[in-house]
């Protein structure tokens, strides 16, 4: 029976958008598989991990009877891949087999039965809906994703924090050493609601949305949060646990403050840090009056130092940090300068761009 006959690019592009969440190893094989579904609205591409779900609609090729198949997105990926960009191709799925034509080239490729993909269920209830534009969303992602811990014991903090408060979305996420905050406005007012979003979620959507005013909705659905922009449908489970108030981890009394360009205290860091110790990762920075030194030392007993000049006449401070929390951050923002906000050398320090009024970042010292 044939599913589909359209060009390269109008299956491969939607086959990219899903594939990114399909794990190479699985326990269940059909979920290293996509879903190809064809009926009379279009063509929709699936992926799930059972914990997401990513579904890709099109209206692509020429009408055919409605049918269904699922087969290895891995495989499927690389053979379109390699094709020419201008090719057509053709699907065609006969018993337990889907046949790739496209010019004098035939691809055979294993199928499981459609019927056995598993789907998420969605929840039936919207505790909140919100439309945004699609780049609001991904630059706040963009900001603060680099904070999640990644296979830290208290599995909220894996994921992000996204909140509705009044008019206002935030996301928020820490790994214990560092917490990354940022807002924006909404046009409607909301009741509060948090949910915690996954990691693979969050940089599934960091990947997907676009750069554009195209509108993004999120519905919060109970257990689940559904996302559509776009041809994309993303749908998440949520993560179950309390999230920290972080509301209390930001300081607000800080007197001690420097502002400095952005790109020469990266630059400066990325230098240091060829000589820091690999395990630990320590920069120390000693904060004297109108000067910043920045070193670094390793176990072989060598030592990065580099000295930057800027207005400062609080009180002297020497402090540790993990340099590659501090890189992290300087590489996610775009404006020419930073603002750090110190206490001493035992407090967290606040990190801020002055033209972003809606960002917030907090990183504790460490023991060097």
């Amino acid at each position: 029976m044939k599913l589909l006959e359209c060009s390269r690019d109008e299956l491969l592009l939607p086959l990219q958008m899903v594939s990114g969440i399909v794990e190479r190893r699985q326990t269940l094989p059909i979920l290293s598989n996509v879903l190809i579904e064809r009926n009379d609205s279009g063509v929709s591409v699936l992926a799930t991990d059972l914990e997401i779900q990513i579904c890709s609609r099109s209206h692509i090729g020429t009408q055919t009877a409605p049918s269904t198949v699922t087969t290895s997105a891995r495989k499927l990926q690389d053979i379109l891949r390699a094709l020419p960009a201008e090719a057509k191709v053709s699907l065609e799925s006969t018993a337990n087999r889907l046949q790739l034509k496209s010019g004098r080239s035939r691809f055979t490729l294993q199928t499981l039965p459609a019927e056995d993909f598993p789907r998420l269920a969605a929840g039936a209830d919207v505790a909140a809906e919100i439309t945004l534009p699609q780049r609001t969303l991904r630059s706040l992602l963009l900001l603060v994703q680099y904070a999640m811990a990644q296979q830290d014991i208290r599995y909220y903090l894996n994921g992000l924090l996204l909140c509705v408060e009044a008019n206002e979305l935030r996301v928020v996420a820490t790994d214990g050493h560092r917490l990354a905050f940022a807002s924006a406005a909404l046009e409607h007012e909301q009741a509060h609601h948090e949910v915690v979003l996954p990691r693979k979620a969050v940089l599934e959507l960091s990947k997907l949305l676009a750069e554009s005013d195209e509108p993004l909705r999120i519905a919060l659905l109970g257990a689940q949060v559904r996302f559509n922009f776009g041809s994309v449908e993303l749908f998440t489970k949520i993560v179950d646990g309390k999230f920290p108030d972080y509301v209390r981890v930001i300081p607000t009394t800080h007197q001690n403050i420097i502002t400095v360009e952005r790109v020469t205290l990266l630059q400066a860091l990325q230098r240091a840090a060829i000589l820091s110790n690999d395990k630990f990762r320590g920069v120390r920075w000693v904060l004297t009056e109108n000067s910043l030194r920045v070193s670094c030392n390793n176990n072989e007993q060598e030592e990065a130092q580099e000295e930057l000049e800027l207005e400062y006449s609080g009180i002297p401070i020497d402090i540790g940090f993990n340099v590659n929390y501090l890189l992290d951050v300087l590489n996610s923002l775009s404006g020419t300068h930073v603002c750090c906000a110190f206490g001493d050398a035992s407090s967290s320090v606040l990190m801020t761009d002055p033209g972003l009024d809606h960002f917030k970042y907090v990183i504790m010292p460490m023991r060097i």
